[in-house]
């Protein structure tokens, strides 16, 4: 019922609209302009843009208070032994002691000298097996012995270490000239010692260590080739020391195979921590 009625409206307009005698157009007037609707509600939130340009550096702040002291650090390597000292003045007089009784000394005096000559001609043997036998040489505080089996600078550490010694350490140069000497006298040219580099530093006295980890400090014995390239980093190929029979130094490759000097302590000997005397070179 109601489509058929809205088809007869629908007819009506479309007879009223032929009627007209007005042109039409297809143009559309605006309206009046309608009151302001009220604001809507406000919008979530956009994206976050993206990090502007950094400020201008501000104004340092004030210093502040100084700190608790820190934790005592752990004890650094052991320096370098210092030279002998000078002797002390002599001390006074003892006091004069008690009368001896009369005594037949005689015989005493002959068994002392005897024991005297005894004492001398060992001396001389022991003094024979130390510097022909053994091929020793000493000081007031060690024995060096130069051992003829040619090794790479770790091996030539290791066999010191067996023999109950290390590297020989020239860190005194009166030692230094001894050991030179040695190695002449032996009619070698150069052998190992005991000082290695340990690092890349520039500063080359600070980067070297002897093989019983103190630093190289103090007395050093570069050549002249040496000196003149002492700015330049050891490499790691070069990074070990010779000694040569001048008593310069040198650095060489730990890779090579050469001979070397080993150093005893005299006091661990006597002390009975050592091994007795050095056992000699094949």
């Amino acid at each position: 019922m109601m489509g058929l009625l809205e088809f007869f409206v629908f007819m009506a307009v479309v007879s009223f609209v032929s009627a007209s005698t007005e042109v039409c157009t297809n143009t559309l007037l605006p309206g009046a302009k309608g009151e302001q609707g009220d604001i809507g509600q406000e919008g979530d939130p956009g994206k976050m843009g993206k990090n502007g340009p950094p400020g201008l550096t501000g104004v340092p702040g004030e210093i502040g208070i100084k700190g608790e002291m820190g934790h005592t650090g752990k004890m650094g390597p052991t320096g370098a032994k210092g030279d002998k000292g000078d002797s002390g003045l002599e001390g006074p007089c003892g006091v004069k002691g008690k009368p001896g009784t009369n005594c037949d000394c005689g015989k005493y005096r002959k068994v002392l000298g005897q024991l005297d000559v005894n004492l001398g001609k060992l001396r001389n043997a022991v003094k024979f097996v130390k510097n022909v036998i053994l091929g020793l040489a000493e000081t007031d505080e060690w024995y060096y012995l130069l051992v003829k089996e040619p090794k790479r600078f770790r091996e030539a550490s290791m066999n010191c270490k067996l023999r109950g010694g290390t590297l020989a350490m020239p860190k005194i140069s009166s030692t230094n000239r001894l050991m030179a000497d040695y190695i002449s006298q032996a009619g070698l040219t150069r052998v190992y010692i005991g000082l290695q580099a340990q690092s890349m530093d520039p500063d080359r006295s600070n980067s070297y260590v002897y093989v019983d980890s103190s630093p190289l400090q103090g007395f050093t014995a570069w050549s002249q080739d040496e000196e003149l390239h002492s700015k330049v980093p050891p490499t790691t190929n070069s990074s070990c020391v010779e000694l040569l029979s001048t008593g310069a130094w040198g650095r060489i490759e730990c890779e090579a195979t050469m001979f070397f000097i080993c150093e005893f302590s005299k006091s661990r000997r006597r002390g009975g921590g050592g091994r007795g005397t050095p056992a000699s070179a094949s």
